[in-house]
Formats: C-alpha cells, structure tokens, sequence
C-alpha cells in the first residue's frame, strides 16, 4: 500500500468520532492540557511527554496489527468504517 493511502487512513482513524465517545474525548484533553500547564515549568516535562510519545508507538503498531490494519474489530475498537479505504 502506497504511504499517502497509509497515512490517510492512519488520519481517518485517528479523528473518527466512533472511536471515543464525545465525553471521553473531552476528559481526556481537559487532563492532559491541565496537566501540561501545571508541570510547563517544570525539567521532567518534556522528558515525561517524550517518553509518553515513545511508548505509545508500540501501542499503536500493537493495535494496528490486532486490526489487521484497522479492519477488523478487537479490543474495544470497532470503528471498521474508518479503515477502509476510500477511492
């Protein structure tokens, strides 16, 4: 598959509203701007977001291989709809 399909699809899965409930959603961004302006002057900022960042890469090649590529369902995500491709 070519890098731009790739990557579109990446796209459409990453901002599909089936993937996470509106609420969880804006929880989530609520913490974690929260959480940056509490620590932004704070050493072990970056360093704590860098290693974030790091780790959530094999979690998203995990998913992504469990989804046979967003395809199939597993794990609590089921949006297939946003895997597929659109010509």
């Amino acid at each position: 598959m070519p890098i731009q399909k790739t990557i579109k699809r990446e796209l459409r899965v990453a901002f599909s509203r089936k993937a996470q409930p509106v609420w969880f959603r804006v929880i989530k961004w609520a913490i974690i701007i929260t959480l940056v302006w509490r620590f932004w002057r704070e050493p072990r900022l970056w360093l704590s977001l860098l290693v974030i960042f790091i780790l959530g890469i094999p979690v998203h090649l995990f998913w992504r291989w469990k989804t046979h590529g967003w395809t199939r369902a597993w794990g609590g995500w089921s949006d297939v709809e946003a895997g597929k491709e659109i010509d």
